[in-house]
């Protein structure tokens, strides 16, 4: 058993190779931005479709957490070396809400459109995280109730939006899942200060128009 457990951890680490290393980018997130991270589940390594959590209709295959759970998302830098240390390929897992950025996502191709009409527009934005099938736009932490609000006082929201707030959580660059590839689609500005975030109003104003007035459609993914 001990010698299949190294096997799959030294497949796991070539699959890292030429990439940045997850465990620097794990401590800048928690230490230098102090973002709350835990590892994900990693893909299974007999196919990459396929996640390595117990669910064989996993919908987010290697981009969760399981072992250990949300709650364990944490800033201290010993726990997250520990960690990546001994999990070198397992995805970064950032924990929304709190003292961390919330996120706001939808399907990619609908995503880069919106994306393209708010550059057009002047409107500022923050990072935004780009996987193969969803972008992720990240925002400033909100509740419950005003989300609720917010889109209670619309007349239409795409339910392709997905809200990931207290409880939620997002995949963070350089990881690889199931899906394929985390990257920036918008970087953060280098600087050791966490990065600048706007309103979820505003972002949700703006996506939901630019969506709705050149009549992109965003499907259900």
């Amino acid at each position: 058993m001990r010698e299949i457990l190294k096997r799959r951890r030294r497949l796991l680490s070539r699959r890292n190779a030429g990439r940045p290393e997850l465990i620097s980018a794990a401590l800048a997130f928690a230490t230098q931005w102090q973002w709350p991270v835990l590892p994900g589940v990693a893909p299974d390594p007999q196919g990459r479709a396929r996640c390595g959590c117990p669910d064989p209709e996993c919908t987010v295959p290697g981009a969760h957490p399981f072992d250990p759970g949300l709650l364990a998302a944490t800033t201290d830098a010993r726990m997250v070396r520990w960690w990546w240390t001994n999990r070198p390929a397992a995805p970064i897992i950032l924990a929304t809400g709190g003292s961390a950025p919330c996120a706001v996502s939808l399907p990619a191709p609908a995503a880069a459109h919106a994306l393209d009409l708010l550059d057009r527009r002047g409107m500022r934005l923050g990072p935004v995280i780009a996987s193969p099938t969803r972008w992720a736009v990240l925002v400033r932490p909100y509740s419950m109730e005003q989300l609720g609000e917010l889109l209670y006082a619309k007349d239409f929201v795409p339910g392709s939006l997905r809200f990931h707030g207290e409880g939620g959580y997002v995949a963070l660059p350089p990881s690889e899942t199931g899906q394929g590839a985390v990257r920036w689609e918008r970087a953060p500005l280098p600087g050791s200060a966490s990065p600048w975030v706007p309103d979820v109003e505003a972002v949700v104003d703006a996506v939901v128009d630019a969506l709705t007035r050149t009549g992109v459609s965003a499907p259900e993914l």
